[in-house]
């Protein structure tokens, strides 16, 4: 009935289309470039709703990110989005409908134009057999040519992926596959000519509203990759560990009045925390809550002799959600760019004191990227140079005042009580640490050939340590710098690629580096030099320069040793002959260094836990 209700006026256009051609294949040719015409509009209004989708990716993409793993929110958030710009999604059904209704029709048609004639047209493939059977491939090598031209052509199907892509063309071409079989010849040839006026239709729907007029693909493969790069955060994480990601989720959100949470990135942060979190624990009857996101970090151990450390394994997908979840009084975390990047505030509490605490002894104006620290409610700087720094960014940007507490750097400490307990053995040779960043142009990728030129064979046991970022991301360059020495014969060369204990780097005499903090700690620790040598910086702030106060990276080079042009490394085995051959000299003078740069030297714990004691009681007395 309704075959032959939709056929009725379709079978009008369709017999002139026969009376202007007099060839029945033309005629419905004609006849399907005509209802294309007709239906121009809706082809682009169906574009231009296309196109708003592809615009709202960026948007999309972010929203994901802000809610990663809370599938929920993204929904409600999507649906909030959609309302807002206007954005229907079922839009896209439309032309399918179009194209099923009109399908129904042209049967109709067909049948009563070619009622009674000679003609193959009103055949059916499956029943004729034969050459007709090349119908079904036909209609089906049409709808394949449709699928990889959209591919290309058509905005919203273009920003697909490849899987979704494919469901599609699959789709039409199996769909296609059907009707060339089971109807009319006719109607197959209506189906081919209709996908390929299709790919004509978009041509011309991209001329009349160019994509890039609506859509910023440069931000959208921007959010893409931001989004990349978090599906990647836990791609190797095992179903065990995912198991216990989602028990401690739950188990953190069911204890009520939080104080004071910890996060650390991964296992080699604990060492950061360690003397704040023993002095807290020797001080309070406080229970720490110590996020991490390594599954196999030390806290757990150390969890089990120290009932009231409570540990949570929080993969860096998850940790999105939880954070901006976050019911805690104070968290205090090693990680800048708070609010900048995927990790947030916390939604559910907004006075939430967040603290930062330093990683490195270094300046917070070159190498943390813009912005980095403004976030923060409190910062524990390490030393005097931090709070000029950072007032000083205050100003620059308008920020209202942070609260500064001079914290200092406890890992120093820690790390010189080691070395005054076991001080590294005397040896027959002087041993020079090759210890470089992992950035851009580090020695180990520009100029290592030339310093080892320069050392081996000079009476030094020569050790190359590379960073262990730099092994994690380019262990194929790694490996083929110690297959280029692997025929060395001398006894003098080592590669150390083991990363478990730092103790290689204090038993040094002199450490070689570009940019890496760890020659600082080697230096205050050891009351040893270092040579540096000028690759380029790592600069995260372009604003650097228009401060009033060099960044540390860059003054305290020739205070704790020399620094080396790469023109100038034909003088390397000169100058750290002339190191070592000063010792007292240079003990003395970065002692002065440490004690003018480094905040309350043994006793920064001390300092911290007053700071967070002090400040969980001011918010309990004042009902908070």
């Amino acid at each position: 009935m309704l075959e032959q209700i939709l056929g009725m006026p379709l079978g009008h256009v369709l017999s002139w289309c026969i009376s202007v051609c007099g060839s029945y294949t033309a005629a419905i040719v004609l006849f399907t470039a005509v209802t294309k015409v007709a239906l121009f509009p809706v082809a682009m209004w169906t574009n231009r709703n296309g196109l708003k989708m592809v615009a709202l990716m960026p948007e999309l993409d972010r929203l994901k990110i802000e809610h990663y793993g809370d599938k929920e929110a993204v929904a409600e958030q999507t649906q909030a989005l959609y309302r807002r710009e206007g954005y229907h999604p079922l839009a896209g059904t439309v032309p399918m409908i179009v194209q099923l209704v009109l399908l129904v029709g042209v049967i109709g048609a067909v049948r009563e134009a070619l009622e009674g004639a000679q003609s193959m047209l009103s055949v059916y493939p499956v029943q004729a057999g034969g050459a007709a059977l090349l119908m079904p491939l036909a209609a089906g090598g049409a709808a394949l040519v449709l699928g990889l031209a959209q591919n290309r052509l058509n905005p919203l199907q273009r920003e697909q992926s490849r899987a979704s892509q494919w469901m599609t063309n699959g789709l039409s071409i199996g769909v296609s596959l059907a009707l060339g079989a089971f109807v009319p010849m006719g109607v197959g040839v209506y189906w081919i000519a209709s996908n390929l006026l299709t790919i004509v239709q978009q041509v011309a729907l991209n001329a009349l509203m160019p994509p890039s007029r609506y859509v910023d693909y440069e931000k959208l493969a921007k959010s893409r990759q931001e989004l990349a790069g978090m599906d990647a955060l836990s791609a190797h994480v095992s179903k065990e560990d995912q198991r216990r990601e989602k028990e401690d989720y739950k188990r953190f959100f069911s204890i009520a009045n939080k104080h004071l949470v910890f996060y650390s990135e991964s296992s080699g942060f604990y060492k950061y925390f360690k003397g704040l979190i023993q002095e807290l624990l020797r001080r309070t009857n406080l229970t720490i809550h110590y996020i991490t996101s390594d599954p196999k970090d030390q806290i757990f151990a150390i969890a089990k002799e120290q009932p009231r450390i409570q540990p949570y394994y929080i993969g860096e997908k998850r940790l999105i959600t939880l954070m901006m979840k976050m019911d805690a009084d104070m968290v205090v975390m090693t990680m800048p760019d708070l609010e900048n990047f995927h990790i947030k505030r916390s939604y559910v509490r907004k006075d939430i004191e967040y603290v930062y605490m330093f990683h490195y002894p270094l300046s917070t104006h070159m190498v943390l990227h813009t912005g980095a620290l403004d976030h923060y409610d409190t910062i524990l700087c390490v030393g005097q140079f931090q709070f000029d720094e950072i007032r000083y960014c205050e100003k620059l940007h308008g920020l209202p005042e942070k609260k500064l507490v001079g914290f200092g750097y406890g890992l120093l400490e820690d790390l010189r009580d080691q070395y005054d307990r076991d001080p590294p053995a005397p040896r027959a040779r002087k041993k020079i640490l090759i210890a470089p960043s992992w950035q851009t142009d580090n020695i180990l990728d520009s100029c290592i050939t030339e310093v080892l030129d320069q050392l081996l064979g000079r009476g030094y046991q020569v050790v190359v340590r590379p960073h262990p970022e730099y092994l994690k991301r380019y262990r194929p360059r790694m490996d083929r710098l110690v297959q280029r020495y692997a025929g060395y014969e001398g006894s003098d060369l080592e590669f150390e690629l083991d990363f478990t204990s730092s103790r290689s780097i204090y038993d040094s005499d002199v450490v070689v580096t570009d940019w890496s903090g760890t020659a600082y700690e080697f230096a205050f620790v050891t009351g040893k030099p270092a040579v540096f040598i000028d690759t380029p910086p790592k600069i995260h702030n372009s604003e650097y320069d228009r401060y009033p106060m060099q960044p540390l990276e860059l003054t305290l080079r020739s205070q704790v040793g020399v620094a080396l042009g790469t023109a100038e490394l034909d003088q390397l085995a000169a100058r750290v002959e002339e190191l070592l051959q000063h010792p007292k000299e240079y003990e003395e003078r970065i002692g002065h260094v440490l004690a003018d740069t480094i905040s309350n030297f043994g006793s920064s714990a001390g300092v911290g836990a007053s700071y967070i004691i002090s400040r969980l009681k001011e918010r309990q007395q004042h009902g908070r």
